[in-house]
């Protein structure tokens, strides 16, 4: 039970991991088009400083409450967007104060002015202006920010110091103002919500997840620079995507509030270029660059250009790996081509040869069965000539018995006019024509579709086509003979009792009128098609 408690732990846990890659992966993928979009965000920022800059023209200079309203405003839009510009209106805010002699207005003005010169590097001149504040009498609400200043002060030169012995006494420092800050103003129950992502894993309540802070911070409805920031205190809670996962979302932000002094996008790239996302890290770390030098964040930009030389030269060892592995690839493709061109010119050629040798076989087959055709219907007419034959033989040879023993019986009664009588009874012309039916008969038999083929040779007007009663008439015996394979004109006229210049008349004269070249009619009889009726 407890291992299968242990894989389907394991199993959640992957799976769970996975979620996250997917979800980072998909933020990065929004940030980068909102990056795109940066320029539009910027111009409305500007629109926005314009118009407040335009109130200002209009603002009675006596009206302490609405100067310093619109400086702090017009500073509020500089302050995370351009240094020098949030200088100017921080240092007027600080005159204003002084010339009205408002001690809370100097002491805020000149805590802002100590906040951007952290943000932009000048931690001397930080510490100067914040070292000038008088902090007896303050309100909870200064006391606070003044601690939290002095906190993130002395965290900023530690991280710049980047040094074992002195960042770790000013780290001790930055705690204990971060302490005492707590003190005067206790944690609300959003900040309580947001410290408990700090806590170990061990005493973290298990619905405390990465999904759940994020989802927080999503619903509640804080301004987008708001959510940059909290986002990216978050994110030192974690490793990994589930790090990417907040400083993504804090970038995004940044980039809708067109904040340039920005952390989040710097820790990004580290985190990617952590986790071998070299080519994301680079992109993200020249977007730091721009955002520090068009700031002014001296500092930011020191820390960036330490890092970017080593981003750029992974990522060029990467591109030049993936440039050979490219190359190895492509020579390989090359190599496994060529052999593959030589196997299908081999194999095309096999091919070839065995269609030639199947095209061969089929041309023998075809022979072989035109052959076979030929034979079997030479032999089909054959049987049906040698049956013809014997069967009129029979019938002959029976009459001629029958003549012969009525002759004998009349010489031997001396009936000699009875014998001649007999004898002309006999009519030679009129055997002859039963013979020649007898003939076309058979023959029609084996080849029905004779007269109509024969004809389809000729035009109309000079189509044959036997008379009412007959079979076949002199000019369709003649090549009726021919297509039986008897060629000889002497044979023919011998068969047919004509002369042999008749039989060729005849011949030549049809030839002369087909609508097939001469040469070719007799091959045109020839393919007149033999019908057995047995075989159909």
């Amino acid at each position: 039970m407890n291992k299968i408690l242990f894989v389907s732990l394991f199993l959640l846990a992957g799976f769970n991991g996975y979620t996250q890659n997917k979800k980072s992966d998909s933020l990065l993928t929004v940030l980068k088009s909102e990056i795109a979009r940066e320029n539009i965000y910027n111009q409305d920022k500007e629109k926005r400083i314009n118009r407040l800059q335009l109130q200002l023209l209009h603002t009675d200079h006596t009206d302490f409450n609405s100067q310093f309203g619109l400086y702090s405003k017009i500073f509020d839009e500089y302050r995370s967007f351009k240094f020098d510009s949030a200088f100017v209106y921080v240092k007027r805010m600080i005159s204003l104060s002084e010339q009205f002699q408002k001690k809370d207005s100097l002491i805020q003005s000149k805590m802002l002015l100590g906040s951007i010169l952290l943000n932009s590097g000048f931690y001397k001149e930080a510490f100067d202006v914040t070292g000038e504040i008088d902090t007896s009498g303050l309100s909870k609400a200064l006391k606070t920010d003044y601690l939290i200043l002095r906190a993130r002060l002395h965290a900023g030169i530690a991280d710049y110091d980047n040094d074992a012995y002195f960042s770790h006494s000013y780290y001790k420092q930055s705690e204990d103002y971060f302490k005492n800050a707590d003190i005067v103003t206790p944690p609300n129950d959003f900040e309580k919500t947001i410290d408990l992502a700090f806590l170990p894993d061990s005493i973290r309540d298990k619905k405390l997840t990465p999904d759940f802070f994020y989802n927080y911070i999503i619903q509640r409805g804080l301004p987008e620079h708001g959510i940059a920031m909290v986002s990216t205190r978050i994110s030192f809670a974690y490793t990994g995507h589930d790090r990417i996962l907040f400083l993504a979302l804090a970038v995004i932000n940044d980039v809708r509030s067109s904040t340039k002094e920005t952390l989040a996008i710097f820790l990004l790239g580290q985190e990617l270029f952590k986790l071998g996302k070299t080519n994301d890290a680079y992109i993200f770390l020249q977007e730091a660059a721009r955002n520090a030098k068009f700031y002014g964040a001296r500092n930011r930009a020191v820390q960036i250009e330490t890092m970017l030389p080593l981003v750029a030269g992974k990522l060029i060892d990467e591109k030049q790996h993936e440039r050979d592995k490219l190359l190895i690839g492509f020579l390989t493709f090359l190599i496994v081509a060529v052999i593959l061109f030589f196997l299908l010119v081999i194999y095309r050629r096999q091919i070839l040869r065995i269609k030639a040798n199947e095209l061969m076989i089929k041309e023998k087959n075809h022979e072989l069965e035109s052959v076979n055709g030929k034979l079997w219907e030479s032999t089909k007419i054959k049987e049906q000539l040698i049956g013809l034959f014997f069967k009129t033989c029979s019938s002959y040879i029976e009459t001629l018995d029958k003549i012969k023993h009525q002759t004998l019986h009349n010489i031997k009664l001396g009936k000699y006019k009875e014998v001649t009588l007999f004898l002309n009874n006999v009519h030679i012309e009129e055997e002859k024509g039963n013979l020649y039916n007898m003939l076309d008969s058979v023959f029609l038999t084996m080849f029905p579709n004779f007269i109509s083929s024969f004809n389809a040779l000729l035009k109309k007007e000079d189509q044959i086509w036997p008379k009412s009663g007959e079979t076949l008439n002199a000019t369709l015996r003649i090549f009726a003979l021919m297509r039986l394979g008897i060629n000889e004109h002497e044979a023919i006229a011998k068969i047919l009792d004509y002369s042999v210049s008749t039989v060729y008349t005849y011949k030549m004269r049809i030839k002369s009128r087909a609508l097939v070249p001469a040469n070719d009619f007799e091959q045109k009889i020839m393919e007149i098609k033999f019908i057995d009726s047995n075989h159909q």
